[in-house]
């Protein structure tokens, strides 16, 4: 009796699979082409022999890579990646000096790598690396991280990384993402978080000291400033900057606002014909806004916060720390990116050029994006639940 009792309970033990964050993620992705085509096909059409589906092209591709890349590692039990947490730290290092010498240019940034004719952004790259490297190490440092000496050392291991994604790349926004896993990561591990109100405090006076410095240098010698603080200076003041570094944003407000509350239709925007520079990658919600209304961008808003909840489920469920703290990374890069590059569109912050995660157009961003996924899956995977 006891036999047949604990083999129906044996039974009822089944595997977790998160149908709900994989069907968000598959819509995120739908809607995301969706959009690429509708934001790109103008200038498409202009670039490329008329092939108003270029950039569609380019970006379906990368999504089906990565959709299969992420159920692979979906099917790969997740502590099979702990391994490769150190190598994943140096390749990233190694990838970004490689910017230095053999780095491709556009836009006026060097930030990507050819490598066997395909483009890769090693700022990507990095990020994932991070999350491995992070996630392992706190595992290793156990209670030691709760001390002095251990909650800095943890928090140093990305600064390198994010220097070099900011000085060598100019890719500021990346150097702050990749801080911002870190400190999340470290937030769930560490209990003292008294440290964390003081890192937040110093943060924020730091940043308010270093743009009102930058606004008394403009008032006192604006010849002498040349273009290093005109973003900031933009942000504060668009249409003082809107010949230069504040004409993006303008436009991306326009679209905002002319988009009203239900939008102009699908397809209808008249700020991606040639307003808006390259509206496919990191402006393509404020296109979405005027396409689609603000319940366009509402919903969109939605979606990622539902994406953000099942996150919490999964991390929460998690079968041991270093599952947890894999998702946590994961969902520490979504959420920061969402939340910057929206707050860059409506010019709450200043224009740092980051993509909207999973819609914007980026090969290499939705590629490594749905790796990320695929860690997640492979973590919720390993949750055991019981039919009561």
């Amino acid at each position: 009796m006891s036999t047949r009792s604990a083999s129906r309970r044996q039974s009822n033990i089944g595997n977790y699979m998160d149908y709900s964050l994989l069907f968000i993620v598959i819509f995120l992705l739908g809607f995301g082409l969706v959009m690429v085509y509708s934001t790109s096909s103008y200038e498409a059409n202009l670039h490329f022999n008329g092939d108003s589906a270029w950039y569609l092209k380019k970006q379906l591709g990368a999504t089906i890579l990565g959709v299969v890349v992420m159920m692979i590692v979906a099917n790969i039990p997740y502590h099979f990646w702990e391994r490769f947490a150190v190598l994943g730290y140096i390749v990233s290092v190694v990838l970004i000096l490689l910017i230095i010498p053999f780095g491709h240019e556009a836009n006026g940034a060097k930030r990507w790598l050819y490598i066997a004719g395909i483009s890769l952004q090693p700022a990507e790259v990095a990020k994932l690396g991070m999350i491995l490297f992070l996630a392992s190490m706190i595992c290793t440092m156990g209670k030691r991280i709760r001390t002095r000496k251990g909650f800095y050392t943890v928090l140093a291991v990305p600064v390198p990384i994010a220097l070099m994604l900011w000085r060598i790349t100019s890719n500021m926004s990346s150097a702050i993402i990749v801080m911002g896993i870190a400190v999340l990561m470290l937030f769930v591990a560490c209990p003292d978080y008294k440290r964390f109100i003081i890192l937040g405090l110093a943060g924020v006076a730091a940043v308010a000291l270093i743009v009102f410095v930058i606004v008394k240098m403009s008032e006192s010698n604006m010849e002498g400033m040349g273009f290093r603080f005109e973003r900031v200076l933009a942000w504060l003041d668009p249409e003082a900057y809107a010949s230069g570094k504040g004409f993006q944003t303008l436009q991306g407000l326009y679209a905002i606002g002319s988009g009203g509350i239900a939008g102009k239709g699908l397809g209808a925007s008249m700020q991606k014909l040639g307003f808006i520079p390259e509206a496919q990658n990191d402006m393509i919600f404020s296109i979405i806004c005027e396409e689609l209304g603000l319940f366009g961008a509402i919903a969109i808003i939605l979606m990622f916060i539902m994406l953000i909840w099942r996150f919490m489920i999964v991390a929460n469920n998690a079968p041991d720390l270093f599952g947890a703290l894999l998702v946590v990374g994961t969902l520490g890069h979504i959420a920061i990116q969402v939340i910057l590059n929206i707050a860059v569109v409506t010019n709450t912050i200043p224009n740092t050029g980051i993509s909207l995660p999973f819609i914007s157009y980026g090969g290499t961003s939705v590629v490594f994006l749905l790796i990320e996924i695929g860690l997640v899956l492979s973590v919720a995977k390993g949750i055991r639940l019981k039919d009561l």
